[in-house]
C-alpha cells in the first residue's frame, strides 16, 4: 500500500525520504512511533541529503586545488598565523562585509592550502566559491573573448561571493590581461570577497602588473 507513495516521492526527487520511508516500513516496532515523529525523521533525512548535495555541487563548482579545511589548520608551524585571526576568518563575517584577504609568503609555506581551507569553510556555510590560478583565469577570459562569451564569464565571476586567485602575478601581465583583470576586480567591488595568494612581494606588484595605477588599485 505504500509503494505508490514511495514512487511519488522519487518522482518529486525526494529519494532520500523515499529510501527512509522504505527503511521505516521494515522496522517491526515503527508502528509504535507517533506519526508526527516518523514524519519529522523523514523530513530531517531529506533535508540533510539536500544540504549535502548542495555542498557537493558548490565544492565541485569551486574547483579548489586542495581538499583543505580549517579544522586541520596547523598553527604550530611558524608561518606568522594568529590563532584569533584565523578563528575570526573561519566565522565568515568578512565575506558578508565584502572584505578581501591577501595570503603572502615564500613558496611552500601553505598559502594555497590556507586559501582553499577558507574557501571550503565558505562553501560549507552556503557561499558560492570559485578557485582559479590567476594565469588560468586570464587564459580562460581571453578564450571567452574570442568566442564572444566574455561578458557571460565576467558575470559569473561577479555573481560569485568568494573568488580565490592563486599564484597571483607570477608572470608579467599583457595589456589585454591587465584590462581583463581590471574588469574582474571592478565588477566585484562592493559585491563579493576575494582571496589573493601569492609569493610575489607587494613592492613587485607594479613590475608584474605593468601599470602603477592598477597596481595601487589592487593593493589589498
Amino acid at each position: 500500500m505504500y509503494q505508490p507513495t514511495i514512487e511519488k516521492l522519487h518522482a518529486l526527487r525526494l529519494g532520500a525520504m523515499a529510501d527512509a520511508l522504505t527503511a521505516q516500513l521494515q522496522q517491526p516496532e515503527i508502528d509504535a512511533v507517533p506519526f508526527s515523529e516518523r514524519l519529522a525523521l523523514l523530513v530531517d533525512i531529506q533535508h540533510s541529503a539536500m544540504l549535502t548535495a548542495a555542498l557537493k555541487q558548490r565544492l565541485t563548482r569551486a574547483g579548489m586545488r586542495q581538499s583543505a579545511c580549517m579544522e586541520n589548520l596547523d598553527l604550530r608551524t611558524p608561518r606568522g598565523l594568529d590563532r584569533s585571526t584565523m578563528q575570526a576568518l573561519a566565522g565568515g563575517l568578512w565575506i558578508s562585509q565584502h572584505r578581501n584577504i591577501l595570503v603572502s609568503g615564500a613558496a611552500g609555506i601553505g598559502k594555497s592550502w590556507i586559501a582553499c581551507a577558507l574557501g571550503n569553510q565558505a562553501a560549507r556555510d552556503g557561499i558560492s566559491v570559485i578557485y582559479k590560478r590567476l594565469s588560468r583565469l586570464l587564459d580562460e577570459l581571453a578564450v571567452a573573448r574570442l568566442h564572444g562569451r566574455q561578458a557571460r564569464a565576467l558575470k559569473t565571476l561577479a555573481r560569485t561571493r568568494l573568488l580565490i586567485l592563486d599564484d597571483w602575478a607570477m608572470a608579467k601581465l599583457t595589456a589585454d590581461q591587465r584590462r581583463d583583470l581590471m574588469e574582474v576586480i571592478d565588477d566585484r567591488h562592493g559585491r563579493g570577497s576575494t582571496i589573493v595568494a601569492t609569493q610575489i612581494p607587494l613592492d613587485r606588484w607594479h613590475e608584474q602588473i605593468g601599470d602603477s595605477t592598477l597596481s595601487w588599485f589592487l593593493s589589498f
